[in-house]
């Protein structure tokens, strides 16, 4: 039986390197499409919808782990979600993946005799597959959660006060005050109750300051103060936006981060 993969990998000798050792190993296997990052990987497995995906984990823009997130939140509801292989030169994330439980990892540079394990894997798990996305999407969502959550910094002191530049001057921002920050270019927009400022601190990195109890990231650019929400809605294509409490936007919520919202 035929498969189908792309293959997203920034480096091209070692893109073509991948290629020629998956031809070898599994000759069946498609090889539809080969990507340089990770907002090109997203838009080429949505088109083709492969069985496999090699990701690297490292590429300009979103990374490979960031990249199946958004792809897994764009995914087509019922569809059955592509088997995920990870692609480092970096031991550590080889080991996250494996504990999560991902379908394999593959370290650079690729040897013949890891990769046919990896085939053989992949062999395993699509001829199990089910047709339809249901439970075995959810268990890749929480895989990627897992993922993503051990490349966070390390958790730091509690931020207190946001201090943002202003002008000329630098305004301090209670963050118990913050209704929610959203990453915007190279900055994050602070939004408060009253008004807002941009600061130039990455999300992840506000995000290992904030109190996970009262902060909730619920997209990959939105962390939001749980106690501003005031309830989460369902559009017709079966997406999650939040209201809040005294404001008109509503804010959207990933799959990866749906788990978060359900009746007690």
């Amino acid at each position: 039986m035929t498969f189908t993969a792309v293959i997203a990998e920034d480096e091209p000798l070692l893109a073509q390197a991948l290629r020629a050792e998956l031809a070898a190993a599994w000759p069946e296997l498609d090889v539809v499409e080969g990507v340089g990052d990770g907002a090109a990987a997203v838009r080429s497995a949505l088109q083709h919808r492969p069985d496999v995906l090699f990701f690297d984990i490292r590429m300009p823009g979103l990374g490979g782990l960031e990249a199946a997130a958004e792809l897994a939140d764009a995914w087509p509801e019922g569809a059955a979600f592509p088997a995920l292989v990870f692609v480092t030169a970096y031991d550590q994330y080889a080991l996250q993946a494996f504990e999560a439980q991902a379908v394999d990892y593959v370290l650079k540079p690729v040897q013949p005799a890891r990769l046919r394990k990896t085939v053989d894997k992949l062999r395993e798990v699509l001829a199990r597959r089910q047709p339809q996305g249901g439970p075995a999407l959810e268990a890749t969502l929480g895989q990627l959660r897992h993922l993503l959550q051990a490349g966070q910094p390390a958790p730091q002191a509690l931020l207190k006060v946001i201090q943002a530049s202003v002008g000329s001057s630098i305004r301090l921002v209670p963050v118990e005050q913050v209704v929610y920050f959203e990453a915007a270019d190279k900055y994050v927009r602070v939004v408060a109750e009253r008004g807002e400022v941009l600061v130039r601190t990455p999300l992840k990195e506000l995000l290992s300051q904030l109190d996970p109890q009262a902060f909730w990231q619920v997209h990959r650019g939105t962390v939001v103060r749980c106690t501003a929400i005031d309830s989460v809605q369902r559009d017709e294509a079966g997406k999650l936006h939040l209201a809040l409490r005294g404001r008109a936007e509503r804010l959207p919520v990933s799959r990866l981060y749906a788990h978060l919202f359900r009746a007690m």
